[in-house]
């Protein structure tokens, strides 16, 4: 969870429909490096407060240097050499659906609901990353990393908060 409406919204939709949902939020930076860029602290506060109001449990996750390891000195190497690098793809290939999805599935869950906005569907017997129903909030470009273990437990769907 980020403490944003999407993640909170799709905490709260789980846990009416019945599923046993936790919170986690995962920190991928110092604090003390941010310089008031980014206000990790605050956003886990808005994940306890969440949480909190929905009566579930919740854990911070640290994930500081593989951050560093696998995202952020890849960007640093591709933008010297010109390139203009997607972090939010990397992050979401080596961090979100690689490192925490396994950190959550250790925890005992069955699925990992993280608020993006797309659709799963399997073909052939394999599952396959589709646009969801509202193209405003459509995210399947920063998807497109997904592993097909990873999709089996990500429960995607063509739900839309508008």
């Amino acid at each position: 969870m980020s403490g944003g409406v999407d993640s909170s919204v799709s905490a709260a939709v789980l846990k009416e429909q019945g599923y046993n949902v936790i919170g986690m939020f995962m920190r991928n930076w110092e604090e003390y490096d941010e310089h008031g860029v980014c206000e990790a602290s605050k956003e886990y506060a808005d994940v306890i407060a969440v949480c909190e109001k929905l009566d579930i449990p919740y854990y911070s996750v640290d994930f500081v240097k593989e951050y560093k390891d696998n995202v952020f000195s890849h960007f640093v190497e591709e933008y010297k050499q010109g390139h203009t690098p997607n972090p939010d793809i990397l992050c979401n290939r080596e961090i979100k659906f690689k490192v925490f999805f396994e950190k959550a599935m250790e925890l005992g869950a069955d699925y990992l609901a993280t608020g993006h906005y797309c659709q799963n569907i399997e073909i052939d017997g394999k599952n396959r990353l589709v646009k969801g129903n509202d193209p405003g909030k459509d995210q399947t470009y920063f998807l497109y990393t997904m592993r097909d273990e990873v999709l089996k437990k990500v429960p995607l769907s063509n739900w839309s908060p508008t």
